[in-house]
């Protein structure tokens, strides 16, 4: 276990994306499991952003972008959500002059740059033997080109909208689909008090499953997802029906953020982020005030957001956060590198992190849907994966 001389090994590990419950606790066992194998862990700060901000010539700049991560450092972070590392969105592949760091400058010009010779530059005065990136498929792209470049890389899925291809399960989704399913029931009272139709709105930019499986738990009448577009008067006149056959004279559907109507776009606004991503959300908006205008029913919008990828994690995320962790202190222990942890077949492995740059994860809409009523189709089980991905 030990290199250059009588320095141990030292493996960095980050959290880039959005945050989800069960980072804290995926952080946590990585440094108890590192620490107990003559590991240490550093700990880098705000994602790929805290590499790119530390400058090897300014001692000052080190303790805001890493941390020496010691036990007593994360002994009761997994009690709360959330990451205690802090997340960004940066992509060292496309940085633009209002995100760097003043020492980097000098150096950039008109539109944006790739910052990746500078990430490897500043790994190495870290002193860095290997990164545990946790993130989802945009993170991921940039650990995948680190490993192309050379880096020692070992992944961690993680995003609530369950998209990353080539594991079934991805951190955060259990508690997302958790607190939809309680958010969704709860929202019966005002609906149905008022004899209204519910349009929920959920976090889901390519990938539909958290729409279609929240719908499928709490046993709500529609779900439109990002893989199909809807047509308005269809979903009208299928949402009346669920109204009128319904003895509370009520109705609620939910639909992915990233959903559009047939011949239409996805609502977009603002700044694209370092991933080319705008802002989603205003289709459930949107839907509703159609609803309204051909169907005369009052309608309550209810945008779930950030409440689906707040607070501690459930168990499943515990679970599956604890043993992604120690799965990667496996591979590092091992020298196995350029891997993604995964569950496929409800079985952990590790696959290559290539797959990340293979495409997308989408629901399967032709096992799971039903296109022309739009909502689950979930009949038989019994051969299907756990998720229903």
């Amino acid at each position: 276990m030990e290199k250059n001389g009588n320095r141990k090994p030292r493996i960095a590990i980050l959290t880039g994306g959005g945050d989800v419950p069960g980072l804290n606790a995926c952080i946590k066992t990585v440094v108890y499991r590192a620490h107990n194998e003559g590991i240490n862990v550093i700990g880098i700060k705000r994602g790929w952003a805290g590499i790119l901000e530390y400058n090897p010539d300014d001692p000052d700049t080190h303790s805001k972008c890493m941390q020496n991560l010691k036990i007593s450092d994360v002994r009761a972070i997994d009690r709360s959500g959330g990451t205690f590392l802090h997340t960004s969105r940066t992509n060292p592949m496309a940085v633009k002059e209002k995100n760097l760091p003043y020492f980097l400058r000098e150096e950039f010009k008109k539109g944006t740059r790739d910052f990746t010779p500078q990430i490897l530059k500043n790994l190495e005065h870290m002193e860095i033997d290997a990164i545990i990136p946790i993130g989802g498929d945009d993170t991921l792209s940039f650990a995948e080109r680190l490993y192309n470049e050379g880096f020692p890389v070992i992944a961690i899925p993680k995003t609530m909208d369950n998209d990353v291809v080539g594991t079934d399960y991805c951190i955060g989704f259990s508690t997302a689909i958790t607190r939809s399913v309680t958010l969704i029931n709860a929202l019966r009272t005002p609906t149905g008090s008022h004899e209204r139709i519910a349009v929920v709105e959920m976090f889901g930019r390519y990938s539909g499953e958290t729409s279609l499986i929240a719908a499928y738990l709490s046993g709500v009448d529609r779900a439109i997802i990002s893989e199909v577009p809807f047509d308005p008067k269809r979903l009208a006149e299928l949402i009346m029906h669920d109204k009128r056959t319904n003895p509370g004279n009520y109705a609620m559907l939910t639909i992915s953020e990233g959903a559009k109507m047939i011949g239409e776009e996805v609502f977009l606004s603002g700044e694209a982020d370092a991933y080319g991503h705008k802002r989603l959300g205003g289709i459930g908006e949107e839907t509703g005030a159609l609803l309204k205008e051909l169907t005369g029913a009052d309608i309550l919008n209810q945008r779930l957001s950030y409440l689906m990828r707040s607070g501690a994690p459930d168990s499943l995320d515990l679970m599956v956060a604890v043993n992604f962790a120690n799965m990667a202190i496996d591979l590092f222990i091992d020298g196995v590198f350029g891997r993604l942890v995964a569950l496929n077949h409800g079985i952990y492995t590790n696959i290559p992190l290539s797959i990340i740059s293979t495409g997308q994860k989408r629901a399967d809409i032709r096992e799971f849907y039903e296109i022309d009523e739009y909502r689950p189709k979930v009949r038989h089980v019994a051969g299907k994966p756990m998720f229903l991905y």
